[in-house]
């Protein structure tokens, strides 16, 4: 089948927008019908160059969608179901899976790193017969995209594809960092550094896990003004003051309990860090550039009793905690409506990261068939 896509076929050059051929789907594998995908920094490092990818390959990570048609063996799904994409799909057998760590899976690795699917191959061609690479194994800046059956879950056909969109990498990201990376409990305090969207939903999270002070840190003023919306006791605006210094001041000179970095960079790493108090964690969210190196000081490890921890899709277990976050915005708990500032066509995709880059949105998607 033919369908519109992004195509990027060089670093630092324009997502093309152009016709592809779409291959059916083939035993254990999925076909969907893309409705909205996520404008995230994730795919933006590899627009730029910053985390090396083979190419041609369509990107896009974040969505949600129909299930067009699926393969022989496919019993999880079927067509006309909602669904969102597992940009980490995982085995489910694996030491990892079974822990309750499937972002871990060397399934999912594998899909990232050589942007084909589990048998080598791939499911996108150019007009003239060129293969195109898939991103995360799911590939959403297109009309329709080819995945395997475990990279996508079921959703109630009633959640507003959009908010299903959102919720796929930014905000279960930003959720399973307090609740699982971090544990984050009543009563006690954190910092954000970086407020775009993961960190305005750990800004939120912390809100909903009861942090009775959170201090938001970015240096552009509009995100700080998101992020208060989001549930920020405070903010800081790092372009002006010394952030680190600023919490202090904030918290009678004890630091936070939780640090969280959202930015990728070595610096706000370095910031978070230095901001937990003695006992407290620092947890690495954000994505960075593979040659990013940060310096932390070893000795707070070991007299302050400090922890330092990554964590990537938020140490979820997605099949689980997606449907949890469908439920939280039901009862009222977990804000969306407030986080999409932006809707784009999927044609208009590069004035979309033009204006990721700027600063100007919490949040925003661009439209596969709206």
């Amino acid at each position: 089948m033919e369908a519109n896509a992004a195509v990027l076929y060089e670093p630092g050059t324009p997502l093309r927008f152009e016709p592809v051929v779409v291959l059916p789907p083939g035993p254990g594998e999925v076909q969907v019908r893309m409705y909205a995908a996520g404008v995230c920094h994730s795919d933006l490092h590899v627009m730029k160059g910053d985390m090396p990818m083979k190419m041609p390959i369509i990107l896009g990570h974040e969505g949600s969608g129909i299930i067009e048609a699926v393969g022989d063996g496919v019993e999880s799904v079927e067509p006309g179901d909602h669904v969102i994409p597992l940009w980490r799909m995982s085995c489910g057998t694996c030491e990892y899976c079974l822990s309750g760590r499937p972002a871990l899976c060397d399934v999912g690795t594998k899909l990232r790193f050589t942007g084909r699917m589990p048998d080598g191959g791939t499911r996108f061609h150019t007009a003239s017969g060129e293969e195109i690479l898939h991103y995360a194994g799911v590939s959403t800046f297109s009309e329709l995209s080819t995945m395997p059956e475990g990279a996508v879950v079921k959703i109630p056909k009633d959640f507003p594809l959009e908010f299903a969109a959102l919720i796929s990498c930014g905000v279960i990201t930003g959720f399973g960092a307090v609740f699982h990376a971090g544990n984050v409990k009543a009563g006690d305090t954190v910092a954000v550094y970086g407020c775009g969207g993961i960190g305005l939903n750990i800004v939120q999270s912390a809100r909903m896990a009861g942090a009775v002070q959170i201090i938001a840190i970015d240096t552009v003023a509009s995100k700080l003004a998101y992020a208060k919306q989001m549930g920020a006791t405070d903010v800081v605006n790092a372009s002006e003051s010394n952030p680190v210094e600023a919490v202090y001041d904030l918290t009678a000179n004890r630091g936070v309990d939780y640090a969280f970095e959202a930015v990728g960079l070595a610096k706000p790493i370095e910031q978070a860090y230095d901001s937990t108090r003695k006992g407290g964690t620092c947890v690495v969210v954000g994505i960075a550039p593979p040659s990013v190196r940060a310096e932390i000081n070893v000795n707070q490890l070991v007299y302050a009793e400090k922890t330092l921890k990554g964590s990537i899709y938020g140490s979820t277990r997605p099949r689980i905690d997606l449907l949890r976050l469908i439920d939280l915005h039901r009862a009222g708990r977990l804000m969306l409506d407030e986080l999409l500032t932006r809707t784009y066509p999927l044609s208009e995709i590069n004035e979309a990261y033009a204006d990721l880059e700027k600063g100007e949105i919490a949040r925003s998607l661009v439209l596969c068939n709206p």
